[in-house]
């Protein structure tokens, strides 16, 4: 407890703080580490780029940290600090409102080399050739750093930092103490997957308590269906669905900072909201063809989920084939939409075959005649133009399947924040009137979230259409308030009313606010069990069971747990009191695995398969404090060492002279 006390003297934790950590593939490390015990080095605050020579090359107390502001953070900055042996660290401050040009640290290309485009398959179209789809990525998320980076969340601590910068570190010759910063992030594994999961596997097989230096990026796809599907069995060979599909993780330069507001949650929300609707559509259960709609975990890294459940797929370990799905339809980025228009991709290169392309063609009617007053325009690409990065590619890669990606962008991404900090709900252009309450704003409906009813309405129009529904269609529409909700719910704050009574009460540890969409290495994540838990109330059915038969559904006759899944939820308050009136929900949302076939099949290296991981650490920390002279504290060591020393002679003095001193010892008899 004294310990504790004198560190909280002398040390200033900066508790609200997000690190750059190491990743790994099959080549390579990405991200930032520390050394074993943090880097330090004095605060020097950089609010304009002139600001950094002091610290690069005049500036007489080096190792610096930096504090840079977030406007300035940088590919350019990143390379000029890089390399440098006067700089220790880096802290940035959020900006507050997102850089106007715009930032995105992501690649240009991303997941080149993963998707269906190479030397044997349209190679005039791989790497990106031709489509850049991400121009204004500068990469720096992909790069590797020597020393650790920190994102400073709260604006308090910041000033905090800033005040202890100008109270002792200002001047040409500023005079000690020093105010200084500490950053730890020292990361377990190195080089590459291949050798972090060498050393982690041999570590298992020979010792009691092995050393795990780095773990495989994973999490759960959800999936659920129009028509029930036995989870245990087959369907038939000859049976053919529809399968609906979009993203669901998102990814920044640092961990778990990935709020994907366009990336990713403007199109699962949207999807979300189209199963519904296509479930509450007159007829919709009587429709020949099934509907499949998967929400893919991990596609921000070379298409984890996509192909899992594609290897999944050819191996029989789910209950559809390649050869069952006629037709997928997927949406990629669709908040920001111009004039409400929305993009129709095609491969063109499975359109060379007459049938493909017929397919294709009947797709394209389809959702052409579903936008009649749907409030979304439609329209198609060159016919010469390439996919966008998409779950589809991975699909394509096994089996030429017709298919349709919409998207709000014809050629390059919309969105100037892509894989960034700043693809929040204002990118999407969510605003609510000031003075609402967190419930009036859970319920107020933004003009994003109307538009995402209409993509949804489309899109629900075209799945009741090809699954071979008829006349009735134009009365199939999304809610918008269903949509504002989920925009809401996933993008500020999950711990709400809403969210609060469609999960099991021992769930609510997964609720709070900004949530975040990052797929991670411990799973299922928070995203992932709200997913299917929402998936299920807006397409379940709440049925009248005890708290026990919901719970074991296999005790009960007729409940047939093998197709669908039963949840006890907590449901809503009743009335103003804290009491809720809990119930329980059938529907067929469930998970499946979302774990790189890499792993299965041990290729750790493999040049086919996404093999990220992330690298294991011991502590993360960062705190600022005061620091002497290094002549200071050589004085403080020197003068340590001479009252050690002045100490053990004074003791062996006293011990040679004790008899002088204190008398002869006592006698046998005590005198």
């Amino acid at each position: 407890c004294l310990g504790n006390s004198v560190q909280r003297k002398i040390y200033i934790p900066l508790n609200r703080t997000a690190p750059c950590v190491r990743l790994l593939n099959a080549t390579h490390q990405i991200g930032c580490q520390s050394s074993l015990s943090g880097d330090t080095g004095v605060i020097h605050v950089v609010e304009k780029e002139e600001d950094l020579e002091w610290a690069l090359s005049t500036g007489p107390n080096p190792p610096y940290m930096i504090l840079l502001d977030g406007n300035l953070f940088s590919r350019k900055i990143l390379m000029q600090l890089r390399g440098n042996s006067r700089i220790s660290g880096l802290a940035v401050a959020a900006a507050s409102d997102p850089p106007p040009e715009g930032f995105s640290p992501g690649l240009q290309c991303p997941n080149d080399g993963f998707g269906v485009y190479s030397e044997d398959y349209g190679p005039q179209f791989a790497h990106c050739n031709g489509s850049v789809w991400n121009p204004g990525g500068s990469g720096i998320s992909y790069e590797d750093f020597p020393f650790p980076i920190f994102l400073l969340e709260d604006a308090n601590e910041t000033q905090v930092i800033k005040e202890c910068f100008r109270a002792h570190n200002l001047g040409a010759a500023p005079r000690f103490p020093l105010c200084a910063m500490q950053l730890q992030a020292r990361m377990h594994a190195a080089a590459s997957t291949v050798s972090c999961m060498r050393r982690s596997s041999l570590q298992s097989a020979f010792s009691i308590n092995p050393e795990i230096v780095c773990d495989p990026l994973l999490d759960y796809n959800v999936w659920s269906s129009l028509h029930p599907i036995n989870s245990s069995g087959k369907v038939e060979p000859g049976q053919r669905l529809v399968l609906a599909a979009t993203r669901v993780d998102s990814h920044s330069f640092f961990w778990n900072v990935a709020p994907g507001a366009e990336g990713a949650v403007g199109s699962f929300v949207a999807l979300l909201a189209a199963a519904a609707a296509l479930q509450a559509a007159p007829g919709a259960q009587r429709l020949p063809r099934n509907v499949l709609f998967v929400f893919f975990q991990g596609e921000t890294f070379d298409y984890i989920g996509s192909s899992r459940l594609v290897f999944d797929m050819e191996q029989e370990k789910f209950p559809l084939r390649l050869e069952n799905v006629g037709a997928f339809l997927e949406l990629g980025q669709v908040s920001l939409r111009n004039d409400s228009v929305l993009w129709m991709h095609t491969d063109p290169v499975s359109r060379q075959n007459a049938s493909v392309d017929f397919q294709v063609k009947t797709l394209l009617a389809a959702l052409h005649n579903s936008s009649s007053g749907s409030g979304v325009s439609l329209r198609e690409p060159e016919f010469s133009q390439p996919l966008p990065p998409s779950s589809f590619q991975r699909f394509l890669r096994s089996r030429s399947i017709p298919g349709v990606v919409l998207s709000d962008h014809r050629a390059a991404f919309h969105n100037r924040y892509f894989q960034s900090i700043y693809d929040t709900a204002e990118n999407i252009g969510m605003r609510y009137p000031e003075g609402l309450s967190p419930e009036q704003r859970l319920r107020f409906v933004t003009g994003t979230a109307q538009a995402l009813a209409q993509v949804a309405t489309l899109l629900a129009r075209a799945l009741f259409s090809l699954a071979g529904g008829g006349a009735g269609s134009e009365s199939i529409r999304a809610d918008p308030e269903t949509v504002t909700q989920l925009l809401y719910g996933f993008l500020i704050d999950s711990n709400n009313s809403w969210f609060q009574s469609v999960i099991k009460p021992d769930q609510n540890g997964i609720l709070g606010p900004f949530p975040q969409h990052y797929v991670a290495v411990s799973s299922p994540t928070n995203t992932t069990q709200l997913l299917q838990a929402v998936l299920g109330n807006l397409t379940g059915t709440r049925l009248n069971l005890s708290r026990e038969e919901c719970q074991n559904p296999g005790k009960t006759p007729g409940m047939q747990p093998e197709l669908f899944e039963y949840w006890w939820v907590q449901g809503p308050r009743d009335g103003n009191s804290s009491a809720r009136i809990p119930g329980c929900v059938r529907s067929g949302a469930r998970l499946s695995p979302a774990l790189s076939p890499a792993f299965e099949l041990r290729r750790w290296d493999s040049r086919e398969f996404s093999t990220w991981t992330e690298s294991r650490w011991k502590e993360i920390r960062a705190r600022i404090f005061l620091v002497a002279s290094r002549d200071m504290e050589l004085l403080t060591l020197f003068l340590g060492f001479l009252v050690l020393l002045l100490s053990l002679l004074l003791t062996f003095l006293i011990n040679s002279k004790a008899a002088l001193l204190f008398g002869p010892p006592p006698g046998p008899s005590g005198y």
